[in-house]
């Protein structure tokens, strides 16, 4: 039986496909190849825009037109947090939610038995444990992701994530540690330890997220360690004291900052303001050589004004970013702003979006400039380029370099010798 997985939004979706991947396979139900007709077709959904949902409606109507004996699985955050909606979808034989990832091959082996459409999307609950789940292999040979958090109880007003992703767990740090060195013995040296909401590691489990990190340091054959996205605040001094003790730790931060404006970020019900950003830049700048911080940021927030923007570009513009993802706001049916008045036109939107990545880009240039001359330890993709192979320092730069032997997935000593618009040029060290 052959089967196509898609995935749409952030990492830890990507992670639970690749534990869906593993657990079919086990079951005999393999990977379709291109071109191949599928006898089963799984969606796992994104639900933190609009946009996201319509797309995930199009990729589900798509692959029934491609694949129309196939059975259809909608899964993951759309119907967690919207189950009418997705329930009414006709073309999906089967639709699930983000809880009980591991129960999907038993509705779909029931699905064949009696083909009976099947809707269960099962309520999170407070108290219910992290779902256990470990995956051995990925599309990247020298970088791994692994799920260690799930939830999130920080309730912004822009955000449906809390609604689809129920309460904040944890992975043991047993079984982190455990996941990782079968990581190892596959070949794997970077890891890259992702959450719905990162920082909040640890919470049901009266510990924290510097001590899933250090755990994962221990694992011998693992030699670097990064962070996926992370709330600002919720990193103190000590975390980051602890953090720079590390030699395995990669010093990118990508801190979500949502704006640089106090009342805009008080408006969205973010738990921190420009000050306390700074300041936590600042100490990761005292306690790491030449560390990354990279953002998201938002424009067009209801009730940004002129002044509003400004105030966020020009604390953009002061921090020093490394890389920012711009992006507009759009309403989300479900979230208190999107009944906010003072909704910000498309248009205005569009033009302080434009304005705002010309800042964010003369930034990134800078940052970029300031690797040249730089010694750094490089992983190699396994990905050729025009420039040469690709690989990452260890505050996630982009170094190309021109080589005569394979050294994809190996970790090599750079001289970093030009910076293009995007990336870095660079030159092996014997």
């Amino acid at each position: 039986m052959k089967a196509v997985f898609v995935t749409l939004g952030c990492k830890v979706n990507q992670y639970e496909t690749r534990i869906l991947e593993e657990r079919f396979a086990q079951a005999g139900i393999v990977p379709a190849e291109k071109g191949e007709k599928a006898d089963l077709c799984i969606v796992n959904s994104c639900t933190v825009t609009a946009s996201g949902d319509k797309k995930t409606r199009q990729m589900l109507r798509r692959l029934k037109r491609q694949n129309p004996d196939a059975v259809m699985v909608l899964t993951g955050c759309y119907p967690q947090a919207f189950p009418q909606d997705a329930a009414a979808l006709e073309e999906a034989d089967i639709v699930t939610g983000s809880t009980n990832r591991g129960g999907l091959l038993d509705l779909v082996q029931a699905y064949l038995q009696n083909h009976q459409r099947i809707v269960q999307i099962i309520p999170h609950q407070k108290g219910e444990a992290f779902e256990k789940m470990t995956a051995s292999r990925f599309s990247e040979r020298t970088r791994a992701f692994v799920k260690i958090q799930d939830g999130c109880d920080r309730y912004c007003a822009y955000c449906i994530i809390p609604y689809a992703r129920g309460p904040v767990r944890s992975k043991p740090v047993a079984d982190i540690a455990a996941e990782l060195g079968q990581l190892a013995a596959q070949g794997y040296q970077e890891v890259v330890l992702v959450g719905i909401n990162l920082p909040c590691y640890g919470k049901d489990l009266g510990l924290r997220l510097i001590d899933a990190v250090e755990a994962a340091c221990r694992v011998e054959g693992i030699r670097r360690i990064r962070l996926g996205s992370l709330e600002p605040e919720l990193l103190t001094a000590e975390d980051l004291k602890r953090l720079a003790a590390q030699p395995k730790f990669c010093p990118q931060f990508h801190l979500s900052l949502q704006s640089g404006c106090d009342r805009t970020l008080k408006a969205m019900n973010r738990h921190y303001d420009s000050a306390e950003y700074r300041r936590i830049v600042e100490d990761i700048r005292k306690m790491f050589e030449n560390p990354s911080i990279t953002t998201d940021i938002m424009v067009g927030f209801p009730g940004e004004t002129e002044e509003d923007f400004q105030q966020s570009a020009d604390f953009a513009q002061e921090i020093g970013l490394a890389k920012a993802h711009v992006f507009t706001y759009s309403a989300r049916p479900g979230t208190r702003a999107a009944a906010m008045p003072d909704q910000v036109t498309q248009q205005e939107k569009e033009s302080r979006s434009t304005r705002l990545i010309k800042v964010t880009d003369l930034a990134r240039q800078a940052f970029l400039q300031a690797q040249v001359g730089r010694e750094e330890d490089v992983l190699f993709e396994t990905t050729q380029t025009p420039y040469g192979v690709e690989g990452y320092t260890p505050n996630y730069t982009p170094v190309c370099v021109e080589s005569q032997e394979d050294i994809r997935g190996q970790i090599r000593r750079v001289r970093i010798t030009a910076a293009l618009n995007d990336l870095c040029l660079g030159e092996l060290i014997s």
